[in-house]
């Protein structure tokens, strides 16, 4: 209830429609599988750019956070990266990989948790109100991209199991093949979900 009484956190947009009783666990849940279907296509979407080819995950799942907050936020990634487990093929790269455990246990394994991390902080500024200031929320998404490249930067260095049998590809090489190719497209993107959540935000303020 505080959530929806304070001025100073008004609590991220979606969050702040939800109905109260009952009816909030249904919408909810709704509102996640829908997130997941969002999450999957926007895996499978790949936009010519330089240096390489863009997915819109990253938009993706920075615009539900900031749409949904941090609590459903996460809960969607978490049952996007569940359905992954489960085999079903919602991944970049599924197919021709195939879904299921051992998919995190490639290259891409500590991006998706990375994901989780994301969602988290840029729930939690839009559930404080930030999605109103492009600036806030542009520097929570950067910070949310940044953590997110980390624990891919880290998995994919040290931990990944590759297809050649090793565990990594060290420091160096992770960086420049795994996150360098991707920092320009995803400071796009994390622009362009900033410009959405304010254009959001203030048109809800508009209609109210």
């Amino acid at each position: 209830m505080a959530m929806k009484s304070s001025g100073a956190h008004p609590g991220a947009l979606v969050t702040r429609a939800l109905p109260d009783g009952a009816m909030r666990l249904v919408v909810s849940v709704l509102l996640i599988l829908a997130g997941t279907a969002v999450l999957a296509i926007a895996a499978k979407i790949k936009v010519p750019f330089f240096p390489v080819p863009m997915t819109l995950q990253t938009l993706a799942v920075v615009g539900l956070a900031s749409a949904f907050g941090a609590r459903l936020g996460v809960l969607t990634v978490l049952a996007y990266l569940a359905e992954g487990m489960l085999g079903l093929p919602v991944f970049t790269n599924t197919p021709p990989l195939l879904a299921g455990p051992a998919y995190f246990m490639g290259p891409t394994g500590g991006f998706l948790a990375g994901f989780v991390a994301m969602a988290a902080i840029v729930g939690a500024a839009a559930d404080r109100g930030w999605a109103a200031s492009w600036p806030k929320m542009f520097g929570a998404m950067l910070a949310g991209e940044v953590v997110m490249m980390a624990l891919g930067l880290v998995w994919l260095a040290w931990f990944a199991s590759l297809s050649s049998g090793a565990s990594g590809l060290g420091l160096a090489t992770a960086f420049s093949a795994g996150v360098m190719p991707f920092i320009l497209g995803d400071l796009l993107k994390i622009a362009l979900a900033a410009l959405f959540a304010l254009a959001l935000t203030s048109g809800s303020r508009r209609v109210r």
